[in-house]
């Protein structure tokens, strides 16, 4: 792999950074990275701040948001998130949203984070909230970072495809089809023209082709995360009495989504030749984290650490909303997120070496394929 501008400093300890307004937090250095970068597509579990930059309802850009990085990033937690914790066990810095300033230059040669607050696989989804990067969206940005961007850093077109290649991309995307979607049927047409096994197909249908548009740009090592367990999140628990702990009706629609991923995940595999897709089985730890939250260090896996009611209610915490002081008793921050401490977890169980809940194998054995 050649690179036309010397990139020795990045071979080195990568600083992590958060930048917000000129803000600059060093969070810490990691070591010589496993991959050449990471690129991350998704929704407002992984987005760091890309809707800060667009009209949107769906913002985090105010406290308590980052209440433990000490300043709000975008960020939809009281601070890291899955894929910050990921590029971590890579060795790689905090990856840069692809709408801030920072992502300029040299600074993009580790990764780009085009994840979008209330995208969804579907159009559509989301549309409620007002401005949000679709996941069409977003691969659009991608195929601009590849064709506009990167080229300049490299001696040959040859030299870009090995580095892409090589590179992470981290693909979470889908949630939102459901909770901002399918289930809000005053809202969307979905529900009533789809039973639960034609919007999975819809869905695996659709995002079929937005993968195979990211081969077509280079990109050829995949993570795709599975939708986790929406039935036990406190939105869609302060709609119903649950006697089990999670809306099962809710669960079900998931996991006739992630057993059809996880065939296309083979079948891609099988027809897209160089290409490595892993499975990051969110389901089946967070259902496992809420049915027995103490054996993850948890006290608390019900309720939203920053929001309103019992189960946090459908609102999601608010400006300057006092949050819980406990924070890591808790799995979710707010109606909708994990905790950072949850989010460690399962980045952990999926990123280090002897991760558990990547199939085939981890994302630390995918980047040194």
């Amino acid at each position: 792999m050649e690179i036309r501008r010397s990139t020795a400093p990045l071979q080195l300890l990568c600083v992590t950074f958060l930048h917000l307004s000129g803000i600059v937090l060093v969070i810490g250095e990691q070591p010589s990275p496993l991959t050449p970068a990471m690129f991350i597509f998704g929704d407002s579990l992984i987005d760091n701040g890309n809707n800060n930059y667009i009209p949107s309802m769906a913002k985090a850009n105010y406290f308590p948001y980052g209440i433990d990085l000490g300043l709000p990033t975008g960020r939809f937690c009281n601070g890291l998130t899955v894929v910050d914790y990921g590029a971590r066990l890579l060795g790689l810095p905090l990856i840069p949203p692809y709408w801030s300033p920072t992502s300029k230059g040299e600074n993009i040669l580790r990764g780009v984070n085009y994840a979008s607050a209330a995208a969804g696989i579907i159009d559509e989804t989301g549309r409620h909230y007002g401005g949000r990067t679709t996941f069409n969206g977003q691969i659009l940005l991608f195929e601009k970072t590849v064709n506009l961007e990167l080229p300049p850093f490299f001696q040959t077109p040859e030299a870009l495809s090995q580095y892409l290649a090589k590179s992470i991309f981290v693909i979470n995307i889908g949630g939102n089809d459901y909770i901002n979607n399918y289930l809000l049927p005053n809202m969307y047409t979905t529900s009533r023209i789809y039973n639960g096994e034609a919007f999975a197909d819809l869905l695996v249908s659709v995002l079929s082709q937005q993968l195979k548009n990211l081969y077509r740009l280079g990109a050829r090592k995949m993570v795709l995360v599975g939708v986790g367990p929406l039935g036990c999140i406190p939105s869609q628990l302060s709609k119903v009495n649950s006697s089990d702990g999670c809306v099962r009706t809710v669960n079900n629609l998931v996991i006739l989504y992630n057993d059809r991923l996880v065939r296309l995940l083979n079948t891609l595999n099988a027809s897209l030749p160089g290409s490595f897709f892993v499975y990051q089985n969110i389901y089946d730890t967070f259902t496992d984290m809420t049915n027995k939250p103490f054996n993850y260090g948890f006290t608390i896996p019900n309720e939203a650490c920053c929001g309103n009611g019992r189960y946090g209610g459908a609102v999601s915490c608010l400006p300057l909303q006092k949050p819980c002081l406990n924070r890591s008793q808790y799995i979710f921050w707010d109606s909708f997120h994990p905790t950072q401490a949850a989010n460690k977890i399962i980045a952990t169980r999926c990123y280090a070496k002897s991760a558990t809940d990547c199939h085939p194998i981890s994302v630390y054995q995918l980047a040194q394929i």
